[in-house]
């Protein structure tokens, strides 16, 4: 299992947690309250915790699906990406989706998860022509759906 260090900037909020075992992502939790005005309103709500990730790791902030389920709000850059190196607080940035009502978020309240995963490093070798795929060129809605 990997080890996160993980500093406490506010010693009064849970760190990341995983609501169940075997689950992907972690809650992060809001450290401070924000009102997201409906119809795109949006905040950076700080989440109270800095990381230490290893080289070769990286977080990835998704959003909850229960609040954009009942109430539109979702991480708007979804997934947030966390490099290995960033040492700030996290911070999310959420956006409230329903047309009509405003959603009010609470100190401690889970705003979204964080999902650790190892990463690779590539190097990037330009070349004439690439080799044939079965998708080829087929992008955007080529499949039908």
């Amino acid at each position: 299992m990997l080890e996160v260090p993980v500093l406490r900037l506010d010693p009064d909020l849970a760190l990341p947690a995983y609501a169940r075992t075997g689950d992907a992502g972690a809650d992060l939790v809001a450290r401070e309250r924000a009102t997201l005005a409906p119809a795109g309103g949006r905040a950076l709500i700080a989440t109270g915790i800095a990381l230490a990730l290893p080289e070769g790791w990286a977080g990835f902030v998704q959003p909850r699906s229960g609040l954009a389920l009942r109430h539109g709000v979702t991480v708007l850059n979804a997934p947030g990406l966390i490099d290995a190196g960033y040492r700030d607080e996290l911070r999310v940035l959420l956006v409230n989706l329903d047309p009509s009502d405003a959603f009010s978020i609470e100190r401690g309240d889970r705003i979204a998860q964080l999902v650790v995963q190892r990463v690779e490093h590539c190097t990037f070798r330009p070349v004439e022509e690439l080799g044939a795929s079965e998708r080829g060129l087929g992008g955007f809605g080529s499949t039908g759906a």
